[in-house]
C-alpha cells in the first residue's frame, strides 16, 4: 500500500529529529515527545466505558450462552412472581390469590405430584375410550379443545384483518407432535432419525396411558400414520409467516354441511363461540380431516387422542411422564442438558394456564402509580417529538407525512396491563393435584379467550402478559404496550434523573413507535385500514436510508468473534429503529428540559448504554451473528450514538475519535 502523504511527512520529520542534533535539539526533542491530546474512554468506546461496572461484576456463568442487563430484568420479574406466589400460598388475600396459592402449592409439592400419578388425565382417557362410532370422534375433539388441549387442528381468536375492531375465530393447522410438517415427509437421514426418536417417545407415552406392551409399537405407528396424513395436507412453515395468507373468512352457517363428520358448527357451540364468520385459510386440510374421521377406524383415532392428551399433560404428571417428555422434547429437540429447576417449571405452567390471574396480582404489587404516570408522560412526549420530526423529513412525500402524523395522533398508549374485565369464577383448586389444577386453569383460560371472539373487544387483549417484560407496538390496533414488568430498572427508574428516564425508556418507546411508520407500519393507515400509504418515491427513499445503515453497521466487528462483522442486512430494521428511538427520545428530553447541563445530558446517553451490556459465549455469538435480527449490545449502544452530534457535544468528542463519525457518514432519520 502506498503511504499517505501525511504519514510520509511525519516519518521524515521523526528521522530528521533523531539524526541531526544541534544546539536546538533538546527543545525540538521536547516538542517531538509531546503527547497528542488524550481521547477519553467515552469517545473511544462508549459501551465499554459506560458499562464498565456491569461488565466487571458479571462474568458469563459456566455453561450459560449469554447474560445481559435485559435478561437480568426478565429473571428479576420471574423472582417477583415466585415471591408473589409464595405469599399467596402462605396467606392468600382474596379469591384469586387463593386459586394461585393452591395452584403453586400443588406444583412445588413433588411428593404430592408423585402420589397423584396419572389421575388428572384419567377422566379424559375415559372420555376417549368411550368412543365407539365415527360420530363420537368430533365431540371428543371438541371436548379436548375446551380443556386447552388442541387436537387435530388449532382454533384461536385473533384480529379480523378486514375489521380491526373485532376478533374472529381462526381454524388453523396443528395436531402434530412434531411442529414442522416436513418432519413427516422428508426422507433425508437426519429427518428419519428424528422421526424414529419420536416413534420411541410415542411408545413411551402410550405405555404410560395403559396400552399393553405387546400393542405399543403398532399403536405408535397408528399415531404417526394419522399425523403424517395431517402433515401431508398442511402448509410449509414458511407460508405461515404472512398473516394475510392465513386469513380467509367463511360464513359459520355453511360449516355444518361442508364438514359433516368434523362437525365444525357444533365444535364452535362447544367452545361458546357465537359469531357469523370464522377464518379457514387451508380448506384442503379440513377436508382431509373430515375424510379421515370417516375413513379411519375409531380405534386409530382413540389411540391418537390418548397420545395427544398424554403428551400435552406429561410435564404436569408424575416423574416417569416428565422424564419421557424431557428426554425427547427437552434434550432431543431443544438441546437442553437438564430440566429447569422445579419452581421455574411450575411458574411456567401457571403462566401458561392462569397467566391473566397472576397478572392481576403482579400489577397490583409491582406497578406503582408514579411509574405508570411517568411512563405515560414520557411516551406521550416521545410520540409528539416523532410527529414533529416527521414534518421535517426530507424523504417522505406530503401525503405520507400527513398519514404518518395522523397515525401517531391516533396512537393509544397502554401502560401496565390491558383494559379488560375477566371473569375469575373458576372451579376451586386444591393442593393435592397439580395436573388437575392445570386442567382447571386451562379450561378457564380457554373460556376467557373464546369470549374475545366478536365485535368491539379486539383491543381488550395483549399478546404478552403484564408480568413479562415487554415494550411493543401493536400494529393492528395502533397502540404502544408497556408491561408492568418492563417499568423497572434498567428501563424505567423513577428515582433517577429525567435524562435517564428518557435515555432508556423513552428511547425504547421511540424504537417501537417507529414501526408505526416504517416498512411494516406503511401497510395499515391511520384509520386502521389495511392499505399501503407510501408512494414509490417514499419506498425508494426508505431503501436508500436502509442501505446506508446496512453499510455502516456491516463495518462493525462482531464481539467475541475474530474476523467477523455484524450482518448489516439482517439487522437493518432493528438498527434503523434504534436510530429513530434515540433521536426522538433526545428531542423529547430537550423539549421538556431545555436548560439541562452537560452532566444531565450525559445521563441520557449513559442510560441508553445501560440497556445493552451483555456477555456471550463464542458459540452463542456465532449463532446470533448468523441468524439474529438484533445487533450485539456493543453496537446497539455505540451505533446510534456515533451518528448523534448531541452525543459528541455532551462528551466533548472531537472529530476523528472513534465515537464521532464524520458529518458526511452520519445517518440521521430527521434533520
Amino acid at each position: 500500500m502506498t503511504p499517505r502523504p501525511l504519514a510520509c511527512a511525519l516519518a521524515l520529520g521523526l528521522i530528521a529529529t533523531f539524526a541531526v542534533p544541534d544546539a536546538g535539539a533538546q527543545k525540538r526533542r521536547g516538542k517531538a515527545n509531546a503527547k497528542a491530546p488524550a481521547v477519553s474512554a467515552e469517545c473511544r468506546d462508549f459501551y465499554t466505558a459506560s458499562n464498565a461496572g456491569w461488565l466487571e461484576a458479571n462474568s458469563l456463568p459456566a455453561g450459560a450462552a449469554s447474560i445481559s442487563a435485559l435478561e437480568q430484568l426478565r429473571d428479576r420479574s420471574r423472582q417477583q412472581q415466585i415471591q408473589l406466589l409464595d405469599a399467596a400460598m402462605a396467606s392468600p388475600q382474596g379469591n384469586v390469590q387463593k386459586l394461585l396459592g393452591d395452584f403453586w402449592a400443588s406444583g412445588i409439592d413433588e411428593a404430592a405430584v408423585e402420589r397423584d400419578g396419572a389421575q388428572p388425565i384419567a377422566p379424559l382417557l375415559e372420555r376417549i375410550n368411550a368412543i365407539r362410532r365415527t360420530k363420537d370422534i368430533a365431540p371428543a375433539i371438541a371436548a379436548l379443545h375446551q380443556v386447552g388441549i388442541p387436537v387435530a387442528f388449532n382454533f384461536g381468536a385473533d384480529v379480523d384483518l378486514k375489521d380491526l375492531n373485532r376478533h374472529i375465530g381462526y381454524f388453523s393447522q396443528g395436531g402434530l407432535g412434531l411442529v414442522d410438517p416436513a418432519f413427516y415427509t422428508r426422507t433425508d437421514a437426519d429427518t428419519r432419525k428424528v422421526l424414529g426418536q419420536y416413534n420411541g417417545y410415542v411408545q413411551q407415552i402410550l405405555a404410560l396411558t395403559g396400552t399393553p406392551k405387546d400393542q405399543v409399537a403398532a399403536q405408535a405407528q397408528q399415531v404417526i400414520d394419522l399425523e403424517t396424513r395431517i402433515a401431508q395436507a398442511s402448509r410449509p412453515l414458511s407460508q405461515l409467516q404472512d398473516a394475510r395468507m392465513n386469513y380467509a373468512p367463511v360464513p359459520v352457517a355453511g360449516l355444518g354441511k361442508q364438514y359433516k363428520r368434523l362437525q365444525l358448527a357444533d365444535f364452535l357451540k362447544a367452545q361458546g363461540v357465537n359469531d357469523d364468520s370464522v377464518s379457514i385459510a387451508n380448506p384442503e386440510l379440513f377436508n382431509q380431516l373430515d375424510t379421515l374421521v370417516d375413513r379411519l377406524k375409531p380405534e386409530q383415532w382413540k389411540t391418537y387422542l390418548r397420545f395427544r392428551v398424554g403428551d400435552a399433560m406429561a410435564p404436569y404428571l408424575a416423574k416417569p411422564w416428565r422424564d419421557a417428555h424431557f428426554a425427547f422434547r427437552g434434550r432431543t429437540l431443544a438441546g437442553a442438558t437438564e430440566p429447569a429447576p422445579r419452581r421455574d417449571q411450575v411458574l411456567d405452567a401457571i403462566n401458561l394456564a392462569a397467566g391473566p390471574m397472576l397478572a392481576r396480582e403482579y400489577v397490583a404489587k409491582h406497578l406503582p402509580d408514579a411509574s405508570r404516570a411517568r411512563a405515560e408522560e414520557v411516551a406521550t412526549q416521545v410520540r409528539d417529538a416523532m410527529a414533529a420530526a416527521i414534518e421535517r423529513d426530507p424523504r417522505l412525500s406530503a401525503q405520507a407525512k400527513a398519514e404518518a402524523k395522523a397515525k401517531l395522533g391516533n396512537l393509544r398508549i397502554e401502560i401496565g396491563a390491558p383494559r379488560r374485565d375477566l371473569d375469575f369464577t373458576v372451579q376451586p383448586m386444591g393442593r393435592g393435584s397439580f395436573g388437575g389444577n392445570m386442567l382447571i386453569a386451562s379450561t378457564w383460560r380457554h373460556r376467557e379467550e373464546m369470549k374475545r371472539i366478536g365485535r368491539n373487544n379486539a383491543d381488550r387483549r395483549w399478546s404478552v402478559l403484564p408480568q413479562q417484560p415487554a415494550l411493543a407496538y401493536d400494529a393492528p390496533h395502533n397502540r404502544l404496550i408497556a408491561t408492568a414488568a418492563m417499568l423497572q430498572p434498567p428501563v424505567l427508574d423513577t428515582t433517577q434523573p429525567p435524562a435517564a428516564q428518557y435515555g432508556a425508556f423513552g428511547a425504547l418507546v421511540g424504537h417501537e413507535l417507529s414501526h408505526a411508520i416504517d416498512e411494516r407500519g406503511r401497510l395499515i393507515d391511520a384509520k386502521g385500514e389495511v392499505r399501503d400509504w407510501w408512494t414509490p418515491q417514499d419506498t425508494s427513499a426508505w431503501q436508500q436510508l436502509g442501505q446506508r445503515v446496512v453499510a455502516q453497521y456491516g463495518a462493525h466487528a462482531y464481539p467475541e468473534l475474530p474476523n467477523a462483522r455484524v450482518n448489516g442486512a439482517l439487522t437493518r430494521d432493528i438498527n434503523v429503529a434504534d436510530l429513530a428511538g434515540v433521536e426522538s427520545a433526545w428531542a423529547a428530553y430537550r423539549a421538556a428540559n431545555p436548560d439541562a447541563d452537560a452532566a444531565a445530558q450525559q445521563a441520557f446517553f449513559r442510560a441508553w448504554a445501560g440497556l445493552w451490556p451483555q456477555r456471550m459465549s463464542p458459540e452463542a455469538a456465532a449463532q446470533r451473528a448468523a441468524s439474529s435480527a438484533h445487533t450485539p449490545g456493543m453496537w446497539r449502544t455505540n451505533g446510534p450514538l456515533m451518528n448523534q452530534a448531541a452525543f459528541a457535544e455532551a462528551f466533548d468528542c472531537k472529530a476523528g475519535t472513534p465515537m464521532t463519525l464524520p458529518e458526511e457518514q452520519r445517518v440521521r432519520l430527521w434533520p
